[in-house]
């Protein structure tokens, strides 16, 4: 029997107050894994729209305690070394692990200086030693963002990754920004226990308004994101919400 998709939508009058509402819900899932299970899994998006959250962690949150208990992982990476500027992890340790007081061994970066096909087997053995040989890992959080296209990790309308069922992680070459990427895969998001979108600007407003006003969800590989014993949030500023109005009116 299927289970109802639990979704909330929530919309914020700007960039910043959708930033503290993130922070707020990951700590809050944080301290949940830690006293249920001694531990706190989550994936990290890249982009620019996660990065306020980021700030925010590392500067307002940098004391929890939670911390020495938090492994950090990726949805996706690019094939680039740590230290460039297109790379997820440098923009995540800028804003947030550098001021934290996680251990090193808890940060699981995709290692985009290698090969993608090594990089996307390296990080799938990784995921194994974490969280287990059999089945699918479980993270207490992943965050994600939302393409114009309809993209969320690196998984692509139209494209092979977005149908694999075996890996738990991929290399996947992005035909838009002509450069290879290491995305976990649907079924590892879709095992996760909670779901957190962040989406700002009137940019995606089309494509919030395709999935979530108009219920065109399976087009497009976001759409498709439905953990069946999860919950999905969808934090979403003013501007990426417009379009929401135009369906409801």
């Amino acid at each position: 029997m299927e289970t109802a998709l639990k979704e909330d939508i929530w919309i914020f009058p700007d960039f910043d107050s959708l930033g503290f509402a993130g922070a707020e819900l990951f700590m809050a899932a944080a301290d949940q894994a830690i006293v249920s299970q001694g531990r706190f899994s989550v994936a990290l998006s890249g982009g620019t729209t996660p990065l306020g959250l980021y700030h925010i962690l590392g500067t307002a949150y940098h004391g929890r305690s939670a911390w020495k208990q938090t492994h950090l992982f990726w949805a996706d990476e690019r094939c680039v070394p740590r230290d460039h500027v297109l790379s997820n992890y440098r923009l995540a340790y800028e804003q947030m692990i550098s001021r934290l007081t996680i251990p090193q061994q808890h940060v699981h970066r995709i290692k985009g200086e290698l090969t993608p096909e090594e990089a996307a087997n390296a990080y799938e053995e990784d995921l194994k030693r974490h969280m287990g040989e059999k089945g699918l890992p479980r993270f207490d959080l992943i965050l994600l963002g939302l393409g114009e296209d309809g993209h969320t990790a690196s998984l692509y309308p139209g494209s092979a990754s977005s149908s694999e069922t075996e890996h738990l992680a991929l290399p996947v070459f992005s035909e838009t920004t002509m450069n290879w990427r290491v995305t976990l895969t649907l079924p590892v998001l879709n095992n996760a226990l909670r779901i957190v979108f962040l989406v700002s600007g009137s940019s995606k407003s089309g494509i919030v308004r395709e999935i979530l006003g108009q219920g065109r969800r399976d087009r497009y590989p976001a759409g498709r994101v439905a953990p069946s014993q999860g919950s999905i949030t969808w934090l979403l500023d003013k501007d990426a919400a417009s379009g929401l109005e135009e369906s409801a009116s």
